[in-house]
């Protein structure tokens, strides 16, 4: 995910695509024996601090 996409988002959209990140993140880790591909796992956190970073730069708490 882009950062220029992130910051279009709404604080609710952003909350709610960072929990479903996290939820994936953490499913990944579990199967991460099986995984074929770990750059997923990468980019997932990637993603979930630029979430954090845009939540943060709104002044919007988790």
């Amino acid at each position: 995910m882009k950062p220029s996409a992130v910051r279009e988002m709404t604080p609710a959209e952003i909350l709610k695509k960072l929990d479903e990140t996290e939820r994936e993140l953490f499913l990944l880790g579990i199967k991460v024996s099986q995984q074929k591909n770990t750059a997923k796992i990468r980019e997932l956190r990637r993603d979930r601090a630029r979430m954090k970073q845009a939540l943060a730069a709104k002044g919007v708490r988790e």
